[in-house]
């Protein structure tokens, strides 16, 4: 139960990045609600999971998810250019990612 809401959270920290960068200093409601809602739940879940996983391993999990759904969300909204080693590398993130959780 814990890796699944781990997960869940790494996904709503690309959720509250995302927001974050359209709330213009949090002068625009619906994006600063949106950040706030989710960073909550975000760093609830990753305090739930944190009962019961190591904080390093949970951490560096939530933190990859987060950053490369972030980036490959960017991409595919064209507000960041995409190239192909921006992908091998997001790559190495998840790869990397998945190495942590079968070394648990």
């Amino acid at each position: 139960m814990a890796w699944a809401i781990l997960i869940v959270s790494g996904i709503l920290e690309a959720v509250w990045a995302t927001a974050l960068s359209r709330t213009e200093g949090f002068s625009r409601l619906w994006p600063s609600v949106v950040f706030f809602v989710a960073l909550a739940a975000s760093m609830g879940g990753l305090a739930f999971a944190l009962k019961t996983l190591p904080v390093g391993t949970a951490y560096a999990i939530w933190v990859g998810i987060g950053a490369a759904l972030t980036v490959i969300y960017a991409m595919a909204t064209g507000a960041e250019a995409f190239s192909v080693v921006k992908v091998f590398l997001i790559l190495g993130i998840v790869g990397c990612v998945v190495g942590l959780k079968l070394a648990h």
